[in-house]
């Protein structure tokens, strides 16, 4: 066998060899820190989709550790400016039109997104359920070479959230394919899956993915990446209310 076939095969066994021993909390975090990077700029289209009509807008998003995140649309022209700033746990929003940044109060976190499927917990790309749940590993399967991890995650009884319970699937290069989110009474709710997966700045990524509710399976809301740079280095001001109401990038 080649030499470099061995080391090939020999680099699989101990990637998968690190996973198999690694906690279902550490899966969620591997993914988290994959999705988000150190730091992170990306370009992106959302797209919301109704039986009767269709809507779009681009945007730009900028994230930095666990807690912060910015995102700001930049078309269409009458939503252009709206910006979202996530800060340890904090939400503010902009809106050019009436030129107010208002504080999001914990009670509306888990209300849509600018009309869409994804709520303002879901666009600041919160990464609270590392340490606010309790995660069991369920299976671990095969598909497409590689191996996937189905955890189911419960949410301590203190901690601030909506769901009853939500069940991940992560593929074995970090990869979130699935995202289920289900209520206090057991029923699913909505889930998050990644339709399409690409290579972008040399790591695999879902450069689309779609939230869609359970109960109208006709009516979801995608998001499709067109660029995404990881661990970079940004400005200072980047997650600041200055920057949010007056961007300088």
């Amino acid at each position: 066998m080649p030499k470099l076939i061995r080391i090939f095969l020999l680099a699989l066994a101990m990637d998968s060899a690190l996973a198999s021993e690694m906690s279902a909390q550490d899966v969620i975090r591997q993914a988290m820190n994959h999705y988000r990077g150190s730091t992170s700029y990306g370009e992106m289209t959302m797209v919301i989709h109704r039986p009767d009509w269709e809507r779009s807008m681009t945007m730009r998003s900028w994230s930095e550790g666990d807690k912060h995140t910015l995102v700001r649309v930049t078309e269409p022209k009458k939503d252009a400016g709206n910006g979202t700033l996530a800060v340890d746990g904090n939400m503010w929003t902009y809106t050019p039109k009436i030129n107010r940044v208002i504080k999001v109060p914990s009670s509306m976190m888990s209300q849509n997104w600018m009309g869409s499927d994804f709520s303002n917990k879901d666009i600041s790309k919160d990464t609270a359920i590392i340490e606010e749940y309790d995660h069991t590993l369920l299976e671990v399967r095969e598909q497409d070479d590689h191996k996937v991890y189905v955890i189911e995650s419960i949410p301590h009884e203190e901690a601030a959230v909506v769901w009853g319970k939500e069940v991940l699937q992560v593929r074995d290069d970090w990869v979130l394919l699935e995202q289920q989110f289900w209520d206090q009474d057991g029923e699913l709710v909505k889930t998050l899956r990644a339709m399409e997966i690409g290579f972008m700045d040399d790591r695999t990524v879902a450069t689309v993915l779609r939230m869609a509710k359970e109960d109208t399976p006709d009516e979801w809301t995608e998001v499709r990446t067109g660029d995404i740079q990881f661990d970079l280095e940004l400005p200072a001001n980047v997650f600041t209310l200055s920057n949010l109401r007056n961007p300088r990038r």
